[in-house]
C-alpha cells in the first residue's frame, strides 16, 4: 500500500531537533517501521544539525521522509548549494566533524543532490534491517561466550545482548577487533604462530557454520 511522504517545514535550531526527533518515531511507528527509529532520529538529528552549523541558525529547512518496498529515505532540503557536507576523519575524542560519519555509519546509502536554489542531503535506511536475517537463523556456537567478552572491552555495554542498530553493531564489531588482536598478541607472546592460528580459526568456523546451516 502507497505510503504519502511525511513532510515538515521548519527553521533550523537546536530546540527543533527534539520535536522532529519525536515526529519522525511517531511517523515510523504508523508505517510499521519502529525498529528503524533510533538510527532514522540519528540521521534527522545529524543532518538538521550540518545545516545549523554550516548552513547558519534559523535557515528555513525542509524535512521530507518517504517509504517504499525497501526502504525509508530521509531528506533534508536547505538553500544553501554551496555549503556541502563532508565525510570527516575525525578522532574518536573529537567532538565535531562526526556527523556525516555517523549518518554513514547507520546507513545503506547517502548522499548531496545540487539543485537550482537549494540542495538536499539524503540517505536511506533499509526496511528489512541486516541483522534479522541472522537473528532467523539463530545463533552460531560460542557466541553467548563471545558477546559476554565483547561486553567486558567497551566501554559502556550495552543493556540487551543484541546490539540494536548499525551504530550498536558497529562499536561492538571494533570491540570484537580489539579483542582478537589481544590474542594475537597473547599467542605471539607465547611463541604461536599467528596466522597458523588464524587460519585454523577460520576453519574451524566455516566448519561450523555449515553444520548451523545444515
Amino acid at each position: 500500500m502507497a505510503r504519502k511522504p511525511w513532510v515538515v517545514e521548519f527553521l533550523a535550531t537546536e530546540r527543533e531537533v527534539p520535536v522532529l526527533r519525536r515526529g519522525v518515531r511517531r511517523q515510523l511507528g504508523q508505517w510499521g517501521l519502529a525498529e528503524l527509529a533510533d538510527d532514522a532520529q540519528l540521521c534527522v538529528s545529524e543532518l538538521v544539525a550540518n545545516v545549523i552549523g554550516h548552513v547558519g541558525p534559523d535557515t528555513p529547512t525542509t524535512l521530507t521522509m518517504l517509504v517504499n518496498d525497501t526502504s525509508v529515505r530521509i531528506e533534508v532540503h536547505d538553500p544553501d548549494p554551496r555549503a556541502l557536507p563532508t565525510l570527516v576523519a575525525a578522532h574518536v575524542e573529537s567532538e565535531a566533524g562526526r556527523g556525516m560519519a555517523i549518518v554513514a555509519a547507520v546507513t545503506d546509502r547517502w548522499g548531496v543532490q545540487l539543485l537550482t536554489d537549494h540542495k538536499v542531503t539524503w540517505c536511506e535506511l533499509a526496511t528489512v534491517p541486516e541483522h534479522s536475517a541472522a537473528q532467523e537463523q539463530g545463533p552460531g556456537p560460542g557466541t553467548a561466550k563471545a558477546e559476554a567478552v565483547i561486553d567486558l572491552y567497551q566501554p559502556t555495554p550495552p543493556p540487551h545482548r543484541h546490539f540494536v542498530g548499525r551504530l550498536g553493531a558497529a562499536h561492538a564489531e571494533e570491540a570484537a577487533i580489539t579483542v582478537i588482536t589481544d590474542l594475537l598478541h597473547w599467542l605471539r607472546l607465547h611463541g604461536r604462530d599467528v596466522d597458523d592460528v588464524l587460519d585454523r580459526a577460520q576453519m574451524r568456523f566455516e566448519s561450523q557454520a555449515s553444520a548451523v546451516r545444515g
